[in-house]
């Protein structure tokens, strides 16, 4: 597959013009940077396609991201959900809302543990309330600037993490516990970093939905470039790092993915990420294949 995007105004041309001006815009959407190619496409999202002149494409990851960051607990839903699980018991989840320093974890590395569009997310199978979690996810270069943007899937094991908050590590980073997807909208001069994101999430499980919800980054209790600058303190980056932002969507408790669920996180501003969910092996004998090198803007 090859860059929907004009030559030098891919990621890497976005990293430089961010290490040279120390800042950046966002461009409107995906459909906006196919608009600014050189030769038309169609992107379907039911199948995880994109079709040129040339014939039908995959869409797969579109950045081979070093290391995936998260971070957590930083919008109210999220903040009371956690309250819930714990049975009110564990207040210092009110406190990191609240605090000047974020809840920040390391979710990936090297991709082992992260797919692409239409790949399998999973689940322990020693958990039993597993959920996905649908985030914005920044991509940052070496100086933490936000050079780009797409969507992500930070899946937890909602049980296991509730459990003992020492349990954090368990819960969240395992194999397929991490997607990220369809494409990454780089920094322009059209739309700032802090205009409005929507983000939906629907579960489908036979066809039929059984779980749906919204939220939007009005809703965010921390600023994109806070969590950025949060992430790189005393810490060492390499371009294409991707930090993701936290989630506002979260089913009810006893609700919980099952292998053959449909995940779909959209948005109108930055297009579909849909993954089917699988149980996954107690000792995998190896990594998802690789993620990018054909993407969007690898």
């Amino acid at each position: 597959m090859t860059d929907l995007l004009p030559e030098g105004s891919g990621l890497a041309g976005a990293i430089a013009q961010a290490r040279s001006a120390g800042r950046g815009t966002l461009s409107t959407s995906l459909m906006d940077l196919a608009a600014r190619s050189d030769r038309s496409i169609t992107i379907d999202w039911a199948t995880n396609t994109w079709t040129d002149a040339t014939g039908d494409h995959a869409l797969v990851a579109p950045i081979s991201a070093p290391e995936v960051w998260a971070a957590g607990v930083t919008y109210k839903t999220s903040r009371e959900a956690r309250l819930e699980e714990t049975n009110q018991k564990a207040s210092f989840y009110a406190d990191v809302y609240d605090a000047d320093r974020p809840e920040l974890f390391l979710k990936d590395n090297a991709e082992r543990r992260t797919v692409g569009p239409g790949a399998p997310i999973g689940i322990r199978g020693d958990s039993h309330l597993t959920v996905p979690e649908p985030e914005f996810a920044l991509v940052l270069d070496r100086d933490a600037n936000i050079v780009g943007i797409t969507l992500g899937n930070d899946v937890t094991a909602r049980d296991i993490e509730a459990a003992n908050p020492l349990y954090l590590p368990q819960a969240k980073i395992f194999s397929s516990s991490c997607a990220l997807g369809p494409a990454v909208t780089i920094f322009d001069e059209a739309v700032a970093v802090t205009d409005h994101f929507d983000i939906t999430l629907t579960i489908t499980r036979g066809g039929a939905e059984v779980f749906a919800g919204e939220t939007n980054t009005g809703q965010l209790n921390r600023r994109f470039s806070d969590l950025a600058r949060h992430v790189s303190r005393y810490n060492v980056l390499a371009d294409g790092t991707v930090l993701l932002t936290g989630t506002g969507v979260i089913p009810p408790l006893d609700f919980a993915l099952r292998a053959g669920d449909v995940v779909q996180i959209a948005s109108a501003q930055l297009g579909v990420l849909e993954n089917p969910v699988k149980m996954i092996d107690e000792y995998p004998s190896a990594a998802p294949a690789p993620l990018a090198g054909q993407g969007v803007d690898a």
